[in-house]
């Protein structure tokens, strides 16, 4: 059941708990089945034959076809996956984000390869939900590391390099002994030369970012570098993490530069804006205006503690991925129960047309479905017994957008109350249920190993 709800999480990111819940369901339908001597292959099949058949009703029955230009349809569905989280008072403000981020990243004609980890979220204690904001290039947590050097460049020349501006050591086999203080002072005119050259070098490029690389061998960059690129104003940001190296490239449009020898003007970045920015007790360092950006954002995400910061970056995420969903399957369809009843009915209609054990296992598949509404009503505080059995007459009427309506508390037309999901997250719920079980009803017995 964990592999299930993280397989339903990596497909729409969203619905892991609907989808073991169905699975739940559908595994207690399974057993009345066998305990009625059904074999478990003629369960699976029928099973299959109704997963296709309820992903092939919502699409063509149920399913509201989106324009990807219609930003008002997709921030509903943003406002929808947020309003069960605790940050739901600040849909208005992150849910547009999470659809402007989305289609910043997303390439026309490509909308299939839309990947998330192009989007990426810093988290930054301090300030309230509503300072969170959507920018278009990059942000590192960590403060430049300059003493006196600029805060502020415009027309800024970046540089992400790989090699440590600080002295060589040696390896593990060997130490360097120092006996008097002239050998001393000559290690450190080297150590000064070596750096100095280093330095030079960068100068002559007419480099005045430098991103520097976390090195795990020494220092990245030593306190003589950093005083004598003071000294030249460049800005100095180290520890870029080896994780955050892929993202920075693609974002700037860039390699990174290895060695001193490729350390060129040819392979720096200009971008209109590096500043660093105080925000409470912390500071970062925000990246803007780049000359060649690639296609990713970053979402600075604030909140006053680390609980309401994390809230909301786990919120900010389920939003993403039912956006991330519409760009990959553009159709939304009615929340609220509604899909799940109509299945209910439609399949059982189907079953009828059939014969034999297929049609008995089918309904037993329509009728698992239904524990989503119940589920939905008990937690709404309704009798889940006279709620479901309304809903089903009011689909049966032919009202396929009639839902459960949690804040008033009544059954209405789910989709007047913009509360609607991407047709993604319901079929990629059912087959992924479906097929759980069926594997589940392959198993023929369990070796204890402990025997």
């Amino acid at each position: 059941m964990v592999e299930l709800s993280r397989a339903q999480d990596s497909e729409a990111g969203d619905g892991t708990t609907s989808v073991v819940v169905i699975a739940g369901a559908l595994l207690e339908a399974a057993e009345r089945l066998l305990q009625k001597g059904i074999h478990p292959t003629g369960i699976s099949e029928a099973f299959q034959k109704a997963a296709v058949k309820a992903v092939e009703i919502l699409s063509w029955s149920m399913a509201i076809p989106v324009d990807l230009n219609d930003k008002e349809s997709l921030v509903k569905a943003a406002a929808t996956s947020l309003n069960s989280k605790v940050v739901f008072q600040q849909s208005s403000l992150l849910a547009p984000l999470a659809v402007d981020a989305v289609l910043k990243i997303t390439e026309p004609g490509r909308e299939a390869s839309c990947d998330l980890n192009d989007i990426k979220i810093i988290k930054q204690l301090g300030g309230t939900v509503e300072d969170t904001e959507l920018i278009e290039g990059l942000v590192f947590t960590q403060k430049s590391c300059n003493v006196n050097g600029p805060k502020r460049i415009e027309k800024a020349k970046i540089g992400l390099i790989q090699f440590c501006i600080s002295p060589p050591k040696t390896d593990m086999d060997h130490n360097v002994v120092v006996s008097d203080y002239a050998a001393m002072d000559r290690v450190l005119k080297e150590e000064r030369a070596y750096i100095l050259n280093i330095v030079k070098q960068i100068k002559k490029t007419g480099c005045n970012v430098l991103l520097v690389q976390k090195s795990i061998l020494r220092d990245a960059i030593s306190d003589l570098a950093i005083h004598f690129l003071d000294k030249i104003k460049v800005m100095v940001i180290k520890d870029v993490e080896r994780e955050d190296i892929p993202f920075v490239c693609k974002t700037l449009g860039c390699r990174p530069i290895a060695s001193l020898d490729h350390f060129t003007a040819e392979n720096l970045v200009t971008a209109e804006h590096v500043e660093e920015v105080q925000t409470g007790a912390s500071k970062f360092v925000k990246i803007t205006g780049i000359q060649n950006p690639g296609r990713t954002v970053t979402v600075l995400v604030r909140g006053s503690n680390k609980l309401v910061l994390e809230e909301a970056d786990r919120s900010l995420h389920d939003a993403l991925c039912v956006i991330r969903c519409l760009v990959k399957q553009q159709a939304l369809i009615a929340g609220g129960g509604a899909p799940e009843i109509e299945l209910a009915l439609k399949l059982s209609a189907y079953a009828q047309t059939l014969g034999g054990v297929d049609a008995y296992c089918i309904k037993a598949f329509a009728s698992a479905l239904e524990i989503i509404p119940s589920t939905l009503a008990e937690n709404a505080g309704l009798n889940p017994i006279a709620t479901v059995t309304e809903l089903r007459n009011r689909h049966a009427q032919g009202a396929v957008t009639a839902g459960i309506n949690v804040r008033k508390g009544t059954i209405t037309n789910i989709l007047e109350e913009n509360v609607v999901q991407p047709l993604l997250v319901s079929t990629s719920c059912i087959t992924l249920a479906s097929e759980t079980v069926r594997s589940i009803l392959k198993i023929d017995d369990i070796v204890n190993t402990n025997q």
